[in-house]
């Protein structure tokens, strides 16, 4: 009995681990979601987002966030829109809007359907992209990093009830 319930849990363990893709894992020590939400606009289905941290513990300093898209999208159309919802935050110094805005535009690419955008928070304050599991680049101004993830877990956020869900109403 003793060794059936050992086994079900290192199974459990294996099958949880092997849901959290693979650059969390590398990134985030213990990862675990921490919450989950679908963002809809009127009445479209955007996308459903998935916050992961250490042990599914939040706050946290290091985290990443999944976005599945449920529609097509441009990148720059993703670009444009973080950096209304930055300037939505407070966000006004037009240098780093032109620098960010770029960079974006740099490592967005267009997303279909069912795809998803992975942002990780690295050891640096860094913001590394991922395409399902690829890296697409990073930015490593650890203010962008701070701005950009607050567009969903920040306190000034234009969505409180996502955030709510996505941080587990904590």
């Amino acid at each position: 009995m003793l060794r059936t319930l050992c086994f079900l849990f290192l199974v459990m363990t294996f099958s949880s681990q092997a849901a959290i893709p693979a650059p969390i894992q590398e990134r985030i020590p213990n990862a675990s979601v921490v919450g989950e939400a679908r963002f809809t606009y009127y009445f479209w289905d955007v996308y459903d987002a998935v916050l992961y941290a250490p042990e599914g513990k939040w706050p946290a300093e290091r985290f990443a966030l999944r976005l599945t898209y449920l529609r097509d999208f441009e990148g720059k159309e993703i670009a444009e829109r973080s950096i209304k919802e930055m300037k939505a935050q407070g966000l006004e110094d037009e240098e780093k809007i032109s620098s960010w805005l770029q960079a974006m535009n740099d490592i967005f690419p267009d997303i279909n359907e069912d795809e998803h955008l992975l942002g990780v928070v690295g050891n640096n304050g860094e913001a590394l992209f991922y395409q399902q599991d690829s890296l697409l680049g990073e930015v490593e101004d650890p203010e962008f990093t701070r701005w950009f993830f607050n567009i969903w877990v920040g306190e000034k956020t234009t969505e409180p009830e996502f955030r709510d869900k996505l941080i587990n109403g904590e």
